[in-house]
């Protein structure tokens, strides 16, 4: 699913403390809405966000911090 910016008007939004301080391969995710959790480009933060439900998104951090995601994105 995708939300226009003009739809997150207002939100917070966090960069992932992995991010570089370059301006590269940075994730940003909007705070605040129970039910889904936008996540966006922060290069193009005008650009449509991904949202995503929010027990999907609890299972993705998870498998993250648990080390469940090799550099590409794919399962170990």
């Amino acid at each position: 699913m995708t939300c226009n910016a003009s739809e997150l008007t207002g939100a917070v939004w966090r960069r992932s403390t992995y991010s570089s301080g370059n301006g590269g391969e940075c994730v940003e995710v909007a705070q605040g809405n129970t039910e889904v959790v936008p996540v966006r480009d922060s290069k193009n933060p005008h650009a449509p966000a991904l949202t995503f439900r929010s027990g999907a998104w609890a299972m993705f951090v998870t498998g993250v911090k648990a080390g469940g995601l090799d550099a590409r994105g794919s399962e170990t």
